[in-house]
């Protein structure tokens, strides 16, 4: 009863506090201590996704980084988007002047259909707003469709800047390149555009608070020579990284992730961000199991272990931290992340910073 409490509160305190500092970020100092807390695509738990508003508040419940997924405009503007497709995160299919840009597209190797961002200009993808992906878990999101716009990571960049000012304490960035595969084929390549946004803005750099992270390999591998901040691996547990696909390399996600492929994996990167189940995976009945050695394995090759995604709603929980039958229901996020706290890792991707803020101050 006395964690439900704590999370009813900490909730509340999220859904009240945007224009302040929240009390689990008070203290300027409290970014640096123990593991990272990673506010994914912001603080999405508790407004819509990328957007100016999701990473505002991320900073202000206490979150290290904030997380922009990039995709590129037709006009070759780096914008924070999950993904290029952005029928389900805007409110493009209600706009009649643009419903001939519908179209169905290869997205690394499944057809996809919907309005793509590589079909507009900037000027026109400000035009629209942001809405709510997954309403039917996040109702309180949907009151905050239509106020945003699409930022581009200029403008979260300049975000980062003044918020690190107002709360005196650094507020990195930890963007993503979405399919760079993809949008290097229809000539929009992420990468150089990523690079420069980083020299323009003095972050291309040691000791900048900047991770760039990405599915595929190559792109970070030739990334090396050209940034100088850390470099992150994602995997998932399943599938493979769309570029080995591509060039008929056979190597799976699962390969990166033995001993050995953590061990060339370190050769160009700082860490992996794996699946939070690739740590800890679930038994048979939806539970948490126990931690695999993937930890282990990879604090010996020398990387850090960033787990996504941790998520206050039932439907994301293992089943023994659920509250309820109801997947949009509050469950024991607290619990989940203690488990993962004393597995060893170094940081999180959450939707909710303020809980995992609070959470790791437990200790």
């Amino acid at each position: 009863m006395v964690r439900k409490a704590r999370l009813a509160g900490v909730a509340l305190c999220a859904l009240t506090l945007f224009g302040g500092v929240t009390s689990a970020s008070a203290s300027p100092d409290q970014h640096s201590a123990g593991p990272l807390v990673l506010g994914h695509r912001g603080a999405s738990g508790y407004r819509p996704e990328h957007t100016l508003a999701s990473y505002e508040l991320a900073a202000r419940m206490g979150a290290d980084y904030i997380e922009p997924d990039l995709v590129s405009t037709k006009d070759g503007v780096l914008v924070a988007r999950h993904e290029p497709e952005i029928g389900g995160t805007t409110d493009v299919a209600a706009r009649p002047e643009f419903a001939a840009r519908k179209a169905t597209k290869n997205l690394d190797g499944v057809q996809v259909t919907g309005w793509w961002t590589e079909d507009f200009t900037l000027a026109e993808l400000k035009t629209l707003r942001a809405v709510e992906r997954i309403p039917q878990l996040r109702q309180h999101n949907t009151v905050y469709n239509g106020r945003y716009e699409v930022p581009t990571l200029q403008e979260v960049v300049d975000l980062s800047k003044r918020l690190s000012r107002e709360l005196r304490r650094d507020i990195g960035i930890y963007p993503e390149t979405k399919h760079p595969t993809y949008f290097r084929k229809i000539g929009l390549e992420l990468e150089p555009r990523l690079v420069d946004v980083l020299t323009r803005n003095g972050l291309n750099r040691p000791n900048a608070k900047v991770f760039v992270q990405s599915f595929e390999v190559s792109n970070l591998k030739a990334l090396k020579s050209r940034l100088r901040v850390p470099l992150i691996q994602l995997t998932s547990a399943s599938g493979a990284p769309f570029d080995f696909t591509d060039s008929g390399d056979p190597r799976k996600y699962a390969d990166l992730l033995t001993p050995a492929g953590l061990r060339e994996v370190a050769t160009y990167a700082h860490g992996i961000g794996p699946a939070k189940d690739q740590v800890i995976p679930r038994d048979a009945a939806g539970n948490l199991a126990a931690p695999t050695a993937l930890v282990v394995d990879a604090h010996a090759a020398g990387l850090k272990v960033h787990p996504y995604t941790f998520r206050a709603e039932n439907n994301f929980l293992p089943v023994n931290l659920r509250s309820s039958a109801n997947p949009a229901e509050y469950g024991n996020l607290f619990g989940e992340l203690s488990a993962f706290w004393a597995a060893g890792v170094d940081g999180v991707f959450t939707d909710n910073p303020d809980i995992a803020v609070a959470s790791r101050s437990e200790g």
